[in-house]
């Protein structure tokens, strides 16, 4: 079962990196050079793993729910850090 698990996970990274792929051939809006695809991916990458990482280790359902929703708040709040800079950070896009 838990290679299944990782082998939908992968898949659904690759559909959520093609979006933005497709979306550059139809509009200028979307403007993705090779290293947002890879940062994309290890970020989206990352944070799969230690969800999957939280669901083989962690016994108690509570538990598990609760970690894996503080790693993607962190994975949602450190994309949109790269994204538009909302701290205003070093790394913080324009």
């Amino acid at each position: 079962m838990q290679n299944k698990r990782l082998k939908r996970f992968f898949i659904v990274i690759v559909i959520l990196l093609l979006i933005p792929f497709v979306a550059m051939q139809f509009t200028n809006e979307v403007d993705w050079k090779l290293n947002d695809f890879i940062v994309a991916g290890g970020l989206l990458f990352g944070a799969g793993i230690f969800c999957e990482l939280v669901l083989r280790k962690v016994k108690k359902p509570k538990y598990r729910i609760a970690i894996c929703a503080i790693i993607l708040l962190a994975l949602i709040i450190i994309w949109a850090e790269l994204a538009v800079g909302i701290f205003g950070s070093p790394i913080a896009g324009t």
